[in-house]
């Protein structure tokens, strides 16, 4: 149980600090005055897992077999500007070169209270973090399936910036009217619904 500000600290002896008498000279202060130390409180960031941006319209226009999780290798600006959610995966896609992966066309605002000097280019090709297993199945699977890696999400984890990977395949124009159709009819029949409790 933790101490509130008015008591005691407990010590290794099983005595209170505050039973000892008045501290001897240079030693730190006990009891109470411990008890009352003002800890300043911790920067405000991201909680962890939080996401940071999603690319909407990946899972519209292609249907994800796998899905990956890597690193990215960022400088200081863009990480700042990364927890400040100034982020766009719009047009960003990811790809295997030389036997290490890239994401291109990440936009990464730069952050405006640096010298111009010491920023970032926003759309800079960036390296992710991959275990090199996970490099040669994307780079396998690509390959013999046609497939392509699509940038899910950016999110935070373990105060680290994390990018959610999927290999994809890209919808046929019947998949996307198949599923507008479901998704229609999910909606008229929640809607039904809906109208019949109301009654």
């Amino acid at each position: 149980m933790r101490p509130g500000a008015g008591d005691a600290w407990a010590t290794g002896d099983g005595c209170r600090a505050s039973d000892r008498g008045p501290a001897a000279p240079g030693q730190p202060a006990t009891g109470a005055a411990r008890a009352t130390l003002a800890v300043p409180p911790p920067p405000e960031e991201p909680a962890i897992g939080e996401t940071i941006a999603q690319n909407r319209r990946a899972r519209h226009d292609y249907s994800i077999e796998d899905t990956f999780e890597a690193g990215i290798v960022l400088r200081g600006t863009e990480i700042k500007s990364v927890r400040a959610h100034k982020v766009s995966l719009a047009d960003a896609y990811a790809r295997i070169e030389r036997n290490e992966a890239w994401i291109i066309g990440l936009h990464i605002a730069p952050w405006e209270s640096t010298d111009i000097r010491f920023n970032h280019e926003p759309k800079r090709a960036r390296k992710l973090l991959l275990h090199r297993r996970e490099i040669d199945e994307l780079l396998g699977k690509t390959k013999a399936k046609g497939l392509t890696i699509v940038p899910l999400s950016i999110y935070i984890s373990r105060g680290r910036a994390k990018v959610e990977l999927g290999l994809a395949r890209g919808k046929q124009t019947w998949d996307r009217r198949r599923e507008i159709a479901e998704r229609d009819a999910k909606r008229d029949m929640d809607r039904q619904v809906a109208d019949a409790r109301r009654r």
